[in-house]
């Protein structure tokens, strides 16, 4: 197979392990991979495997700051000689690059840039094939750059890039309409999208996002510690601050147990306020971001994860959460609300418990059931693995996302916005 290049919006990224599976996938199945940022790294902490990928990693600056280009830096540095410079590089490289740019009308001089950049980086390199994760910036510039190319594209849909209040629709049209294929990480996901984008979301494909099960050995539930876990950003659609109500309860019934939160992000100062102000700092620990050996520790330790998700204010949501399935895959029972992709994985009563989003006092209650009972952690934690092994193998996961790479021509009809000024 040829090369194939990957486009992401950051990397690495502490919250996006499935990025890294996912690549440490296809490079163990022999394909060459290449990355390719838009933005540099902005967390303090990275998971362990990431020194495991062999793909070297292009960051595409933006305008302003230009690149290690020598026809471009001798320019004056501004953002206007650096944009002007790089589509004439480009343009050497394709010469109908100058009848292509009506297609980049929708698009910011950013896009622009590093669809140029990119574009030429994929050329010299030989990468037949992109593919972005998220349907938001990362796939504007792969769309952008496989135009100019003149090769094909492709993207994973996630949550944000098709939930949030600040999803473009015409944008995600377009992004559909042009790919050669589309994947989406739930069924949740898959029916949204064909309900609300009808036959131009009709190519795209459900493949679950994988996990490496050789690193996720299953753990015996029994003689584990009376501990709840969650693992996640700190943010709205986590749902924590009804994980904490539930805590009040369960000390307030007298339950044994302690509940541990790994994770940071901007509610975190608010959530240290809520276990303050319910006196609960006894019960309740927020440990901040941790490595993933640790986090597989912790999970493979604690009697119960829970996943209090939610629909956030501003239409954000999850789809499958990785820490979800990494705690089914290590045998730790699951409570989780029943919002998104969610009852896909967890069959109330089968593979973990349900409850409604929001629902503080239903939480609480899964929980005790839980803590308590022993054979039924048994039985939801053997189950919920046998899920693990038949769907969500990162191998096989893998491979079946190749053969869309495999598959896609090598260039694509497209769609011509009239042009209009960047």
């Amino acid at each position: 197979m040829s090369p194939i290049a990957y486009v992401v919006k950051r990397y690495p990224r502490y919250s996006e392990t499935f990025i890294v599976n996912e690549i440490l996938a296809h490079e163990a199945a022999g394909t060459e991979v290449h990355i390719f940022a838009l933005r540099p790294p902005a967390d303090t902490h990275f998971q362990d495997k990431i020194s495991r990928v062999r793909a070297p990693v292009t960051y595409l600056k933006k305008p302003a700051q230009g690149r290690s280009n020598p026809s471009v830096t001798t320019l004056t540095p501004n953002s206007a000689t650096y944009f002007w410079a790089e589509l004439k590089e480009a343009a050497k490289i394709f010469p109908d690059l100058w009848g292509k740019l009506g297609y980049a009308a929708t698009e910011g001089s950013s896009v622009v840039y590093q669809a140029a950049w990119l574009a030429q980086e994929i050329h010299q390199r030989g990468i037949a094939h992109l593919h972005a994760h998220f349907g938001s910036v990362a796939t504007s510039v792969a769309r952008l750059a496989a135009h100019f190319a003149d090769i094909s594209y492709s993207f994973t849909a996630h949550a944000k890039d098709i939930f949030h209040a600040s999803v473009d629709p015409e944008d995600l049209r377009r992004k559909l309409r042009d790919a050669a294929s589309v994947v989406t990480v739930s069924d949740y996901n898959l029916a949204y999208l064909r309900q609300r984008f009808g036959a131009d979301a009709e190519r795209v494909r459900r493949i679950y996002n994988g996990l490496d099960l050789t690193e996720l050995r299953y753990q015996p539930t029994a003689g584990r510690s009376p501990t709840i876990l969650s693992v996640c950003r700190l943010v709205e659609k986590k749902g924590l601050t009804h994980l904490i109500d539930a805590c009040d309860r369960l000390r307030q019934r007298g339950v044994e147990f302690t509940c541990q939160l790994v994770g940071t992000g901007p509610l975190e100062e608010a959530l240290r306020s809520q276990v303050q102000a319910l006196h609960l700092d006894d019960w309740v620990e927020i440990l901040g971001p941790r490595p993933q050996r640790e986090v597989f520790a912790l999970m493979a330790q604690a009697s119960v994860f829970a996943a209090p998700y939610v629909i956030g204010s501003d239409g954000n949501r999850d789809g499958l959460p990785t820490a979800l399935l990494e705690a089914m895959a290590l045998g730790t029972p699951c409570v989780a609300t029943d919002v998104t992709g969610i009852p896909e994985i967890i069959r109330s009563g089968k593979t973990g418990l349900l409850v409604n989003q929001h629902d503080s006092e239903g939480l609480a209650t899964a929980l005790q059931r839980l803590l308590s009972a022993g054979a039924l952690r048994e039985q939801l934690a053997l189950e919920a693995r046998s899920l693990i092994e038949a769907e969500f193998d990162i191998a096989q996961n893998a491979a079946a996302l190749r053969t869309h790479f495999r598959s896609a021509p090598q260039s694509q009809p497209q769609s011509q916005p009239q042009m209009q000024e960047l």
